[in-house]
């Protein structure tokens, strides 16, 4: 498929003609019927979920629940499997204080892996501080690639809960999740996977992995800021306890004592966020509609791969990653030049209205295992062009000049 095409869908480039826009790992953009599902919203539909019994509150009530269904068959799960969150760290949140809190016993092991964002991180090294918990990491080589080989001889101490990262958000490697749990589920270790960096990028149904929690971000896959998805197996429902309490989750409230609804809304604190929940499925539609997830691989993978054979012209380029598999099938290409700080890099190529992200990239332990104080990274998706990857080649070969 033709995705130069699409380009024309977001009126971003249009307002920004001469934007070349690679920090999509970050957030995406947003095509106009994304924009104008949410605008509709507040200009014709506005009304609280889940709470008023006049004709408009019913409607949006059922526009919210027919959202989370959209989502639900977006990854082949049942839409009471799907909670709304604000985004792929309230996700993990919501796992580790609604589900491992309660089930993890002092002494249990959590097990993560080295390249993971922090948002994976600092949720369980807390949740392990709090209940005495030990987190173990399965490691990465000197290249930042994931030691595979290792995970079995780690599973069989006592592991409980296996959380990892889909497609890391840094390397850009797309880890065997598949393997990793069937192999956690043969040692009784439950499995979170953090789909922030594959959701919009690869077909996911959640059957098919055997996944028990799975969680994203909408804006990361062209939909608004502010709201994610948290999949929660059914046969784990009986095992959730509420996380957050108010409004909107509770079946019957009393002064000494109060129960709470089932899965999801029991998870669904508050007044619920309609016009970023319909701006989501109508991202997951335009996905739906407009992309085939195999030709936007093979399309971000040749973009990687004009990138990479770009930055073999430096000499004193570090490219972080499996470069091979970067070019079968990565949307992100994070590299680092001797003695440039990726700063001044990312700022100087904000000149030629090229965005990039510079940083430890929400990973400092993986930096730090690389040697790297920071790097410069490249995001692909469905609308950047060869031609991005060549004004973006030329600008380097400027500065470098320079």
């Amino acid at each position: 498929m033709k995705f130069d095409i699409l380009k024309q869908d977001f009126p971003i480039f249009k307002n920004n003609k001469d934007l070349i826009y690679l920090d999509n790992a970050a957030t995406s953009q947003k095509p106009q019927s994304v924009i104008n599902s949410i605008s509709h919203v507040y200009e014709y539909e506005n009304a609280p979920v889940h709470r008023g019994v006049y004709k408009l509150a019913e409607s949006i009530t059922e526009k919210y629940e027919q959202s989370r269904q959209i989502i639900a068959q977006f990854l082949n799960a049942d839409s009471n499997e799907i909670v709304f969150t604000q985004g792929t760290t309230d996700g993990i949140n919501i796992v580790a204080f609604s589900w491992a809190q309660q089930n993890l016993k002092k002494g249990d092991t959590i097990l993560l892996s080295e390249l993971e964002h922090h948002s994976n991180l600092l949720a369980w090294q807390e949740l392990a501080k709090k209940n005495s918990l030990k987190i173990k990491y399965l490691e990465v080589d000197e290249h930042g690639i994931l030691k595979i080989d290792r995970l079995e001889n780690l599973l069989k101490d006592n592991i409980k809960l296996v959380a990892i990262s889909h497609i890391s958000n840094t390397t850009g490697a797309e880890n065997n999740v598949k393997l990793i749990i069937s192999k956690a589920h043969q040692y009784g270790a439950k499995v979170l996977l953090d789909a922030a960096q594959s959701a919009g990028h690869r077909k996911i149904d959640v059957k098919n992995l055997n996944v028990d929690f799975l969680v994203f971000s909408a804006h990361k896959m062209l939909g608004p800021n502010g709201i994610g998805a948290l999949f929660i197996k059914k046969n784990l429902h009986d095992q959730i306890s509420p996380y957050r309490f108010g409004g909107g989750m509770v079946f019957e409230a009393g002064l000494e004592k109060s129960t709470y609804l089932k899965m999801p809304k029991g998870l669904e604190a508050g007044s619920l966020n309609a016009p970023a929940a319909i701006g989501f499925a109508q991202a997951i539609k335009y996905l739906d509609e407009k992309v085939n997830f195999e030709d936007l691989k093979k399309h971000e993978a040749n973009l990687c791969t004009k990138l990479i054979e770009g930055l073999s012209e430096f000499k004193d380029v570090k490219i972080i990653g499996d470069i091979s598999e970067l070019k079968k099938e990565g949307h992100i290409v994070t590299f680092s030049f001797k003695d440039i700080h990726p700063h001044d890099l990312a700022a100087y190529l904000d000149t030629y209205n090229i965005c990039v992200r510079a940083g430890h990239h929400c990973a400092q332990p993986l930096h730090k295992k690389l040697g790297l104080s920071g790097s410069l990274r490249v995001s692909f998706y469905l609308y950047n062009s060869i031609k991005d990857v060549e004004t973006l080649i030329d600008a380097l070969k400027k500065f470098k000049e320079f």
